[in-house]
């Protein structure tokens, strides 16, 4: 399999990008405004039924899976990634608890009307870079992926509470829970972000999955070990895997 680089925005199949606003950065602010710089792609799973979507912006980032397989499957994640960026959550325009509303909103109305058809489901992770004199991350999760904090020089950790196998389906709409899980954290130069879908997770299991985050490897490299160890298992499921490193200059 091929990884896809991202190094702002890709356009692709799988990637959506939408052209942000441009605003004024507070004083005192570098010239170089702090964003986001990402790599990331999806390794197609076996199965042939493609389920993940991802949207990479410039201070905005995040992925779906969507649940149920098929083309439903595909088009849940994606109505749930287009109802996030109609947000703009990353200029402030809505909290990312109701962002994971509108996602849900979204995948619902494009449940069919005969009840003998599975309504469609999807998960959701998104991070936005807060524009502000402190750089914070904002985070959003539902579902079965999980969000990884890499300080620089420090180890790698989950934001987000893991999804414990047996917990059943996610419900009709966008994710596991009733209520997404909403966090914030501080970033520093050279602070990495990571997002994995459910694919992903069970490709390499969460303590490979820290090992790999934890070495020195550039963001690009990483996703490369990443590709070639998920090649070697090759996965059923669509197994999406993000980093982005925060950066000023």
């Amino acid at each position: 399999m091929t990884v896809f680089v991202i190094t702002f925005l890709l356009g692709c199949l799988s990637v959506m990008t939408v052209r942000g606003r441009r605003g004024n950065w507070p004083a005192g602010m570098p010239v170089a405004r702090p964003r986001l710089v990402a790599v990331g792609g999806t390794y197609e799973g076996g199965q042939g039924r493609p389920s993940d979507a991802y949207v990479v912006q410039e201070r905005l980032i995040a992925a779906a899976r969507g649940v149920g397989g098929g083309e439903s499957a595909h088009a849940a994640a994606a109505l749930a990634l287009g109802a996030v960026v109609a947000a703009r959550p990353q200029h402030g325009e809505e909290g990312l608890d109701e962002c994971a509303r509108a996602a849900r909103r979204a995948v619902e109305a494009a449940a069919p009307r005969d009840p003998a058809v599975p309504a469609p489901a999807s998960t959701l992770d998104l991070v936005v870079l807060e524009r502000a004199e402190n750089p914070r991350l904002r985070f959003a999760h539902v579902g079965d992926g999980e969000i990884w904090l890499c300080p620089r020089g420090g180890e790698p950790h989950r934001l987000t509470t893991p999804h414990v196998p047996g917990d059943g389906p996610p419900p009709s709409g966008s994710g596991l829970a009733s209520a997404p899980e909403i966090g914030i954290v501080a970033l520093r130069p050279g602070d990495r972000v990571a997002i994995v879908t459910g694919g992903a997770i069970k490709a390499l299991g969460t303590a490979r999955m820290s090992e790999l985050f934890t070495g020195g490897a550039s963001p690009a490299a990483c996703l490369d070990r990443m590709y070639d160890e998920m090649a070697a298992v090759e996965p059923k499921d669509d197994a999406t895997v993000i980093i982005a490193e925060f950066v000023t200059a």
